[in-house]
């Protein structure tokens, strides 16, 4: 946590005559190198993500002696996009280093993840030395302009003394207000020139709490509505903001949904729980979207996914009246302009909702377990879909075996709307997937998962197009030991883009087939545990097995191209495009 800070000079008052003057020692000088490195354990940094380069190596000489825990990664995307999955489930900046040029276009697969899913990230960076810079010296890039309209900020120390402000500062600006990346490049000369500067504080993050004006206002405008409906999303969410927000919903009885890959912000098992407004969401909750009269979104930004490619609410005048609650000020009337906007965090806000009441019994107290009821139906039986193996069952089975502390990651592809459809998520901090829609995230933010909370159940969802966008970090997982399981489903094509491909140009398949390795050979190829499962009834006998071997394991699931979501098929949605043609 964070260090002591020697001062410097006299004390404000000098003894008085006769007695030892006390006089604080000044800092020892240290390299830049060093100088990063103590500032992470200032900030109660536990571990960290890398791929290493000679950009930073005095960083890393430092880090030999450090209790740091460095995860060694074999790319820097997929190092990145642990990083992420840390700072989901901490709250606190996940931390990774990469080398200058490709390493670092190379992590900003988890820059932009991080961007878009709101989670506080510091990227460092190599970088030439300084009297090398604007020669397009190797490996040389501006920093500034290839991220800029990524990260929260971007900047380049040119002073190893100015490194624990600079740091400190960085901290501050991932966490605060609406979270996000920091990039930080690391001139290579700085790395060893010294200086002897005391380290920075400990950074907490400014917490935003409402008016007493706005919450009077809110509570008058609940109280007349008639068909109330709240979203959760975003980040910045504490146990105790979650247990403050479902004892307000119990007292207004009100339904609570939750945004796209948000899940695991309120408990599916709850008698308030609506659903969650992702892609191709239960058709009454999206009804139940557009015919709120007071919608309120908290944390939630609704954007292009949650709000069905922006049709569940008219912009800039939605026709619910909406009030947004964000901890960002630039994201309140950004897109929708709302009757009442409070600049709060989720943690302040579910704090203000202790204070509210409802003056009546709420109007709206049987149309809430309606709303459950609706999304437990839409949750509760999968279809029976072409092939062998089936998916949906599959997915029961985790769903009734796991305990509420698993957490299941995913990627991007048609695969992964199973698992949020029929798996339930019952805790906070157990779904980490990219709102960003990037591939490849499952695995790295799996490993990041099992490593911080080695004594919970990792599970991690992949289609085989999407684990091979980041698969060679299962070397990484094998390399440290860590026991996730990896469920590869396998139907040999890029899921996602086939099914659109059908819908617009039904019949011309074009660049999106794929002929795939034996998934469970290449874990047992890297030292873990693998196995094909190609009948539903051998899923469970594997998942165990996996589970009971304490190594990383892949099982490799072959799923028939025709299930193509849980509701249809790829000849189903062909046949009808050639339909619409056809009129």
């Amino acid at each position: 946590m964070a260090g002591g800070h020697p001062s410097a000079g006299l004390p404000a008052t000098p003894e008085i005559s006769g007695q030892d003057e006390t006089i604080m020692s000044e800092p020892k000088p240290r390299t830049g190198g060093q100088l990063i490195v103590d500032q992470l354990k200032a900030q109660g940094v536990e571990r960290i993500t890398c791929v290493p380069g000679e950009s930073y190596l005095a960083v890393l000489d430092a880090l030999h002696d450090a209790a740091i825990d460095v995860l060694v990664c074999r790319n820097e995307g997929g190092a990145a996009m642990m990083a992420d999955a840390y700072g989901k489930l901490t709250g606190r900046p996940g931390i990774c280093f990469v080398t200058r040029g490709p390493g670092a276009t190379n992590a900003s697969h988890g820059l932009h993840i991080a961007a878009q899913d709101s989670t506080p990230l510091i990227l460092f960076v190599g970088q030439v030395e300084r009297g090398m810079r604007e020669r397009e010296a190797f490996q040389e890039l501006d920093y500034r302009g290839a991220f800029g309209s990524i990260a929260k900020w971007a900047v380049e120390i040119d002073d190893p003394a100015r490194i624990p402000e600079i740091v400190a500062r960085a901290f501050r600006v991932a966490m605060q207000g609406r979270p996000g990346p920091v990039v930080i490049a690391l001139p290579e000369d700085v790395l060893i020139e010294t200086a002897s500067v005391p380290d920075a504080p400990y950074v907490a993050p400014a917490e935003s709490y409402p008016h007493p004006a706005d919450m009077a206002r809110f509570a008058e405008l609940l109280e007349g509505a008639e068909r109330p409906l709240m979203i959760l999303g975003g980040s910045r969410w504490t146990d105790e903001a979650q247990a403050g927000l479902i004892a307000f919903s119990e007292r207004y009885s009100l339904p609570v949904a939750t945004s796209f890959r948000r899940g695991h912000l309120f408990p599916s098992d709850h008698p308030n729980y609506a659903g969650d407004v992702g892609i191709g969401p239960n058709p009454k909750l999206a009804k139940r979207v557009k015919e709120a009269d007071v919608l309120i979104l908290l944390g939630a930004r609704m954007s292009e996914m949650p709000s069905s490619s922006y049709t569940l609410i008219d912009i800039p005048a939605p026709r619910q009246r909406l009030v947004h609650i964000h901890p960002g000020a630039e994201e309140l009337g950004k897109v929708y302009q709302p009757e009442i906007a409070i600049e709060a965090s989720p943690a302040g806000f579910a704090k203000a909702l202790a204070d509210l009441s409802p003056g009546q019994t709420p109007r709206w107290a049987q149309d809430t377990a309606t709303a459950h009821s609706d999304y437990l139906a839409w949750t509760e039986t999968p279809a029976t879909l072409p092939g062998a193996f089936q998916y949906g069952e599959a997915m029961l089975h985790l769903r009734n075996t796991l305990p509420p502390e698993a957490i299941v990651c995913n990627g991007a592809g048609n695969y992964a709307t199973w698992l949020h459809r029929y798996y339930r998520l019952r805790k906070r901090g157990t779904q980490l997937a990219p709102t960003s829609g990037s591939m490849g995230y499952g695995v790295p933010a799996a490993i990041m998962a099992k490593r911080h909370k080695p004594d919970v159940p990792v599970v991690a969802f992949a289609g085989d197009g999407c684990f091979l966008m980041n698969g060679q970090e299962f070397a990484t997982a094998v390399q440290y030991g860590i026991p996730l399981i990896v469920v590869v489903v396998d139907n040999g094509m890029y899921g996602t883009i086939r099914m659109h491909q059908e819908r617009e140009y039904p019949g011309r398949i074009s660049a999106t087939k794929l002929k795939n390795p034996d998934f469970a050979a290449y874990a047992r190829a890297f030292g873990g545990h693998g196995e094909t499962v190609e009948r539903t009834e051998d899923f469970a006998p594997a998942f165990a097995r996996a589970q009971a071997s304490g190594l990383p394991a892949i099982l490799h699931c072959k799923l028939d191209p025709e299930a193509i979501t849980p509701a249809t098929t790829l000849t189903a949605i062909r046949t009808a495009a050639l339909e619409r043609q056809a009129q």
